[in-house]
């Protein structure tokens, strides 16, 4: 069903969302890929400017609450190269497969993520896409491909498979088409859509492209990769899972410090990536104690929250509290723990439980 309101209220770093507790931007990283200097800027920015943490999203985004100086903030994000186009910036919403190029995966897809971006940017139709309109790129091993992006492709060999809101379709693409389709698809969407704001709100989907066919979706994948990881090359990434999204100023400054790529993940989790052992295994040691969690058996991947209150002025509940205190009995379900019906970043699988007055009750399927 398409949404009732008219105007695209999804925040970007220059349109900026009034919360509760001041203003909120949210910082467009396509593929999650962001650099150290990148990282620290942000870090300084949320000290700074912000409420000192750094909030993670389920695109591989970055927000920043409480913000006290919206312009100031804009520009340190322009400054820091993260604002490549003003006119394009809330539309640049990619997934990619994070540890593509690096670990498994039919083909490297970083050099996609970078061509599609670019391909956003130049297409002038694509300024007046919905802010929340998503596309992907899977390498292959279907991390991405469940969760459900408007439009997306997946390796399969030497080709591709096209991916309209996260349904197989049939239509196969070669090597040198995937950019080129993606966007025109989106395209497509933006001249048809009327006032539907993503393309499952579509009566028909399938309209979007020739020979398309709607078919299976895909299983969801809700568990970010954790811990200490071989690299294909030989080297090691490490992945840290941050608490309920939320990655203080001083943890970002320390993951900085690291001086490696970094990845930010659709599962509010950062990987380090590029390391020899040795600076592994230092860094390890220093970012655990910080609260990032390297341990894949821990409870914290299998809880999450939207912002509650006091942030939200909409929620019910403190439901980040509530959420971390459900974590000694928690049953091992991946649940999702919202302040109000409209269940802000609930994920493609488990349980959403939804404030009441009464209490939590889980959301009707």
């Amino acid at each position: 069903m398409a949404r009732a309101r008219d105007t695209d209220a999804c925040p970007g770093a220059l349109q900026v969302h009034q919360g509760a507790d001041g203003a909120l931007a949210r910082i467009r990283l396509p593929g999650g890929i962001i650099s150290a200097a990148q990282l620290a800027a942000l870090a300084d920015a949320a000290t700074r400017l912000g409420s000192g943490t750094l909030e993670l999203t389920g695109r591989g985004n970055v927000q920043i609450r409480g913000i006290t100086d919206a312009a100031a903030v804009a520009e340190a994000v322009a400054t820091a190269g993260l604002l490549p186009s003003a006119n394009h910036e809330r539309v640049r919403n990619i997934v990619a497969s994070p540890l593509s190029g690096r670990v498994g995966g039919n083909a490297d897809v970083r050099p996609l993520v970078a061509e599609l971006d670019a391909a956003i940017q130049a297409e002038p139709a694509l300024a007046t896409l919905p802010g929340r309109f998503l596309f992907g790129l899977d390498d292959g091993r279907g991390d991405v491909s469940g969760l459900g992006a408007d439009v997306a492709a997946q390796v399969v060999d030497d080709h591709a498979v096209l991916l309209l809101a996260g349904h197989r379709t049939g239509v196969r693409l070669a090597a040198g088409e995937m950019v080129e389709t993606l966007v025109a698809v989106a395209v497509r969407f933006v001249q048809t859509r009327g006032s539907a704001w993503r393309i499952s709100e579509l009566a028909d989907a399938a309209e979007l492209w020739p020979g398309a066919e709607l078919g299976d979706g895909f299983v969801p994948a809700i568990r970010p990769p954790v811990g200490w990881i071989e690299q294909d090359d030989g080297r090691v990434a490490l992945g840290a899972a941050v608490p309920l999204g939320v990655l203080s100023a001083r943890a970002a400054e320390y993951l900085a410090a690291v001086e490696a790529p970094l990845v930010i993940t659709p599962w509010r989790s950062v990987l380090v990536c590029d390391l020899d052992d040795t600076v592994a295994d230092t860094a390890l040691r220093v970012l655990a104690p910080l609260g990032l969690v390297f341990d894949e058996n821990s409870p914290w991947l299998t809880v999450s929250a939207c912002i509650g209150a006091p942030g939200c002025a909409h929620s019910l509940a403190d439901v980040r509290a509530d959420a971390a205190q459900s974590l000694p009995t928690g049953s091992g379900v991946r649940r999702h723990f919202v302040g109000c019906e409209r269940a802000c970043g609930a994920p493609p699988a488990g349980e959403v439980l939804i404030a009441t007055p009464e209490g939590y009750r889980r959301r009707r399927t």
